[in-house]
């Protein structure tokens, strides 16, 4: 991983970032740790076009977030597609006839799981010869304990680091079942990668704790942040706890603009993906700053700030430690 933390300061990216620039340019003063760009990753794998060898393998996954994954460990051995585009909302997605098609054409299909592609049991039934994997088997869910959900498994795992390595972990172990020859090339990039995800993890947890304790709260729209407030020691505040179609109702509203004052917290953010009308209230009603949008369900286009899983993490991070320090 390029440019580790360093005592010196961290940058902490506007909320609107330059395209084209690689990384975040942080305008935030944090003693003991600097968090740095991370690499871009892998956009496309390269097909095979030589006849004497065997066809490449043709992997779908449900979001770019997951596609971004699969590239890593896959390398150029496989090529990795994501069904949805960058900035769709994948909990209400809609199948086109084109996804239907390149299902059909595909060798295995990667899926959250987790409640989380609520669309995609049709999906399947379209395509009964395509096997998929759920990437988040191995792990005990969090428990949604809001709303109609409760209950439920919170479906954003990937969006702990810790769990990410059990996503590669199984993306590792359905490539090496899907291409047994290219065994040892999915090995490595998955040992590499899974490096990368733990050193981006320490370097988080070292931002984090320059913020009080009594003063790490993460507001969002969506209870999506439940996994790396277990592990970095945020508490959760959110208006919905699932991406619906019907959302922040006037109960849902008051409730977050009454945690917001009593607790003085200074930022409220919500999700790249969904309407942050209901939020900007919060912002208006409780006297808090609205800091900016989390990248959860989808990446950002190429040349956005969270291009790739590692910065997706790197940049919510950020933006949130600028607006608890309410720079």
């Amino acid at each position: 991983m390029k440019n580790p933390l360093t005592s010196s300061a961290i940058s902490i990216g506007l909320k609107r970032c330059h395209t084209g620039i690689i990384g975040l340019s942080i305008g935030i003063s944090l003693s003991g740790c600097n968090i740095s760009t991370v690499p871009p990753q892998n956009q496309a794998a390269s097909t095979n076009t030589d006849p004497t060898k065997p066809a490449t393998k043709v992997v779908l996954a449900t979001f770019t977030v997951l596609a971004d994954m699969a590239r890593n460990v896959a390398g150029d051995k496989a090529i990795i597609e994501s069904i949805t585009k960058p900035g769709a909302e994948i909990h209400g997605y809609q199948v086109t006839p084109s996804d239907l098609t390149r299902g059909q054409k595909a060798n295995l299909i990667l899926e959250n799981g987790l409640n989380l592609e609520r669309w995609a049991d049709r999906f399947y039934n379209s395509l009964p010869k395509v096997p998929h994997i759920t990437l988040s088997d191995g792990f005990q869910p969090i428990s949604i304990s809001a709303d109609s959900y409760q209950g439920k498994p919170n479906p954003h795992a990937w969006m702990s680091p810790q769990n990410a390595l059990i996503y590669v972990e199984n993306i590792r172990k359905a490539l090496v079942k899907l291409d047994p020859p290219n065994t040892t090339t999915y090995d490595a990039n998955a040992k590499a990668y899974s490096q990368q995800i733990k050193s981006i993890d320490l370097r988080l947890k070292t931002a984090i704790a320059t913020i009080p304790p009594d003063k790490r709260y993460i507001v969002s729209c969506e209870g999506a942040f439940s996994y790396i407030a277990r592990d970095y020691g945020l508490k959760e505040v959110y208006i919905w706890a699932v991406n619906a179609e019907q959302q922040a109702t006037p109960k849902q509203v008051e409730k977050v603009i009454n945690i917001v004052k009593k607790n003085k917290i200074p930022a409220v953010f919500c999700e790249s993906t969904v309407n942050n009308k209901a939020q900007l209230q919060v912002a208006k009603e409780s006297g808090a700053k609205f800091a900016g949008v989390f990248y959860v369900d989808s990446l950002s286009p190429v040349d956005g700030p969270a291009s790739t899983y590692l910065k997706l993490l790197e940049y919510n991070v950020n933006t949130l430690i600028k607006g608890l320090k309410n720079k």
